[in-house]
This record gives C-alpha cells, structure tokens and sequence, in this order.
C-alpha cells in the first residue's frame, strides 16, 4: 500500500508566502515599467500646439458625437449641461482637436448663460473672429487658429475692462488643471497665475 505524504503545514505556509511575493513582486514591476512607459511618453510629446490636426474622418473616431458636432458642424451644446459652463478650478482650456490654448481661468467669468465665458483669449492669435449669418442673424463667430474649430461666438455684453463675452461651447475645450500645466507642455503660461506684482 502507498502511503500519500501531505506537504507540512509550515512548507504549506512558506509555498504560500514565496507566491504572494511573486506576485507583489510582478504586480511592482507592472506599475513601475507603466510610469516609466508614461513618462517616456510625457518626455517625447511635442509641443501641445505642434499637434497636427486630424482628418475630418479620424476627428469622427477620436471625438464624441457632440464635441464632433461643436467643432466641425459648428453646432451648439445643451447650457448648463456641459462641464467647464461652472468650473472655476485655476488653469487652462485648450483647443479638444490641437492642444493650442486658447483660454485661461483667470479671465473666466460667469456669465448666467450656461456655457463657459471669458473676457479674453491667451492671446488674439489664437482665436479667429469670423462674420456669421446663419439663423437670420449677424454675429461674430469664434473659431481656433489652428484647428479652424468652431468654439462659439463673441459678444459685446461682457464685464469691464474689456466688455466683452468670449461665448465657448465645453465641447471645443479640453481644461488642463493649474497643477498638471508643466508636465502637459504648458509651463509658459505658468505666469498667468501668479498673483500682482
């Protein structure tokens, strides 16, 4: 008759223990090769406004129904259903196609519309102002300099100093938080928000 020999408990215990090791071991190794892999990445990434625009055909695959209705058919969005309509979080909008920037918190403002408003663009050349007379109306639509996005329209009713309201759809915007600007290639703008001299 064999006789079945069972593992001691102890060897039991240590087979057990060697294994979890194993995997915290792999499990470790996985997370560190993922940071290195992203800063890798964050590292080799162009400049945000060197980013070339898309096909009309690949916007469709990489934008939702709605942002690809915004920027590309010049449509409009639900208000107060969008997500920057009442962010007041410090940072910037960026262009959804190119990465260009094109708005800063610091001259945002609410306007009780629904949708995110602003005194200013960063700069003029970021932002292109175009006659539009759709719906029987004459406006100044606003459009992005490099990615030819339909961001909203511009309007004379704003605050002092400058009166104005820059109207931008969320959908056109992508908001990259104040801390996350010099590791998203935004550094430069880092002098926006430092208070007056």
């Amino acid at each position: 008759m064999t006789r079945i020999h069972h593992p001691s408990s102890t060897a039991s215990r240590l087979t057990l223990l060697a294994g979890l090791l194993v995997a915290v071991a792999i499990a470790g190794g996985m997370i560190f090769w993922s940071r290195a892999q992203e800063k890798k990445i964050t590292e080799s990434r162009t400049h945000p406004v060197d980013m070339p625009v898309p096909s009309n055909a690949k916007l469709r695959r990489l934008l939702t129904q709605e942002q690809y209705h915004v920027t590309r058919e010049n449509g409009t969005e639900t208000a107060f259903r969008n997500p920057y309509w009442d962010n007041v979080r410090p940072g910037l909008y960026v262009d959804i196609i190119t990465n260009e920037p094109l708005f800063s918190s610091t001259d945002k403002f609410d306007g009780g519309i629904g949708w995110p408003c602003f005194t200013k663009p960063i700069g003029p050349e970021h932002v292109v102002e175009k006659i539009d007379q759709s719906f029987g109306m004459t406006r100044t639509e606003l459009r992005a300099k490099k990615s030819d996005s339909h961001l909203g329209h511009l309007f004379n009713d704003g605050p002092p100093p400058t009166n104005l309201r820059y109207q931008v759809m969320s959908a056109a915007l992508r908001f990259v938080e104040l801390e996350k600007l010099k590791e998203g290639g935004y550094g430069e703008f880092l002098s926006l928000f430092e208070p007056p001299k």
